[in-house]
C-alpha cells in the first residue's frame, strides 16, 4: 500500500522502517499534518497519523480528495480524529488496540504495519478497527 506518515519523531521512524521490512510504500514527513502539508498525501492510500495531530473535518475531507481511504493511528486512542466526519467520507480507520507491551515504539509500529497488511490483503484489522460505519462486521475474518 501507499502511505505517508505525517509527524514522525526519528524512534517512531526507525522502528516504522524496521516493521514494515518494505512490504508498503510509506513516505515519511517530519511536518505535521496540516492544510499547508496536506498535499504530500496525494496518490497515497493510507494516512499514518500520530496522536499529536487531531484530524478536524476539513483534513478529512482534503483528504478524501486526494485519494486517502484509510487512516491508521499509532496510538491507543482515536480522540485526536473526527470519527463522524470520516465515517461520513467512508475512511477505514484503526488505531494500536491497548495490550501489554504495546506502550512500546516497536509494537505499537508493528500494529500499524500489521493493519496496512490485512488492508492490502482485503481484510478487517479486527480489534484495532475503529471505523464508525461497523466495517469489522460486514468483512468477517479480519484479524488483529
Amino acid at each position: 500500500m501507499k502511505a505517508i506518515a505525517y509527524n514522525i519523531k526519528p524512534e517512531e521512524k526507525e522502528c516504522l522502517v524496521l516493521a514494515n521490512h518494505k512490504k508498503h510504500d510509506i513516505t515519511i514527513i517530519a511536518n505535521s499534518l496540516s492544510k499547508e502539508t496536506l498535499p504530500f498525501a496525494l496518490g497515497k492510500e493510507v494516512l499514518i497519523v500520530f496522536n499529536e495531530d487531531p484530524l478536524d473535518e476539513e483534513l478529512i475531507i482534503g483528504l478524501k480528495a486526494l485519494g486517502i481511504k484509510y487512516i491508521a493511528t499509532s496510538s491507543f486512542e482515536t480522540k485526536h480524529i473526527n470519527l463522524v466526519a470520516a465515517g461520513v467520507a467512508g475512511f477505514k480507520i484503526a488505531n494500536v488496540p491497548s495490550s501489554k507491551g504495546q506502550e512500546m515504539v516497536m509494537p505499537r509500529m508493528q500494529q500499524v504495519v500489521k493493519n496496512l497488511d490485512n488492508w492490502a490483503a482485503g481484510k478487517c484489522v479486527g480489534k484495532a478497527c475503529c471505523c464508525p460505519n461497523n466495517c469489522s462486521v460486514a468483512a468477517k475474518g479480519g484479524e488483529q
